[in-house]
């Protein structure tokens, strides 16, 4: 018995001197990021918070369009980079609504405002669903039995597509947007102050992932939704009728970026044709960062890329306005998906299962 535990015990596994070392790394970086946060916060304790609640705001905004990326992947493993471009169209949408339809100026009376954007709202989530979910009936469901490489090639040319329409129906430049949004305080005390455009942001935002939480978990829709992600043909031999399934997982995605794509477009007040490829890069990046296929965790990242924009851009360590934003990101990105490819909620998987 002794000498079958020796036994056990000498071919036990030592770890290499690289799986400490990495380790290492990162809770040096860590505690570097959180010393220099912590010597930022002293010298300026408003300021540092004031700069927090933009990154807030950032983080919704992100955090509406990442989510529409990782139902997708969730429901068919699909990275679907024309994302980006719907919730750029759907800003389109909401500045048609604001500029031709209601007329808004920035003299409106609230009650016109607040219907206006409500109006503008419903508009721009209604466009986008459809259109998201005609892209995945005419590009994507044929090509769902197909390499994976295919799909992913289509998504990118359906991107394209968008953005030669927005062209041809906008132009090339930036389409302007009216201040609409109120620029008084919600609270001001000790020099940190919160205004009602940031807070408006949030304001939209918290609902909406509220309500979709509630339909994934608790709906009849949300339960096939959550069956399809796990197992397609098992669902299906349950009696849940897949291809509505993913259509209905396709509306929502596009909702989602009509939301956000009016929350830009009044927070902004310029929206270009290009613009839903640069921010969608960075909300895939978020859902990637969190856990892609993880609602919670596509938040979580949304927020952590916002926080971390805000504070590159603002605190005082270089000169403000850096371009090192993006590259700072996409570094956090590559160190994710080396040492921990199944992202901060993500749940390791066998391969193969």
């Amino acid at each position: 018995m002794a000498t079958h535990a020796q036994t056990e015990v000498q071919v036990r596994p030592r770890r290499s001197f690289a799986s400490y070392l990495m380790p290492t790394i990162a809770t040096i970086l860590v505690a570097i990021l959180v010393v220099w946060l912590v010597v930022n916060f002293v010298k300026g304790p408003a300021y540092f918070v004031n700069i927090g609640f933009i990154g807030l705001t950032l983080g919704a905004l992100y955090a509406l369009v990442a989510l529409g990326y990782t139902l997708v992947y969730g429901i068919l493993e699909l990275i679907n980079f024309a994302h980006g471009d719907v919730f750029m169209l759907g800003a389109m949408f909401s500045a048609t609504m604001i500029l031709s339809v209601f007329h808004l100026t920035p003299h409106a009376s609230t009650g016109t405002l607040v219907a206006a954007i409500v109006g503008s709202l419903v508009v721009a989530m209604a466009a986008c669903g459809i259109l998201n979910a005609v892209i995945e009936r005419v590009a994507y469901r044929p090509l769902r039995g197909a390499p994976r490489l295919a799909p992913l090639i289509t998504a990118i040319g359906v991107s394209f597509i968008l953005e030669d329409i927005a062209i041809a129906w906008k132009g090339p430049s930036y389409v302007a947007v009216p201040s609409l949004l109120p620029k008084g305080n919600v609270f001001s005390a000790g020099g940190v102050t919160y205004t009602w455009e940031k807070f408006i942001v949030v304001l939209v935002t918290v609902p909406v992932l509220l309500v979709l939480t509630w339909l994934v978990k608790r709906t009849r829709q949300g339960k096939a939704m959550r069956a399809t992600a796990q197992d397609r043909d098992a669902a299906a031999m349950m009696g849940i009728d897949v291809n509505r399934t993913i259509s209905f997982t396709f509306l929502i995605a596009g909702a989602l970026a009509g939301a956000g794509g009016l929350v830009f477009a009044l927070y902004f007040g310029q929206i270009r044709y290009d613009t839903g490829y640069q921010l969608g890069l960075i909300a895939f990046t978020a859902a990637v960062v969190g856990g892609i296929g993880n609602l919670p965790g596509a938040v979580l990242g949304a927020l952590c890329i916002g926080f971390i924009q805000a504070f590159n851009e603002g605190l005082l360590w270089h000169a403000p306005g850096s371009d090192w934003t993006e590259s700072i990101v996409f570094s956090i990105l590559i160190l994710i998906l080396v040492f921990r490819p199944e992202g901060l909620l993500g749940e390791r998987t066998p391969e193969g299962a």
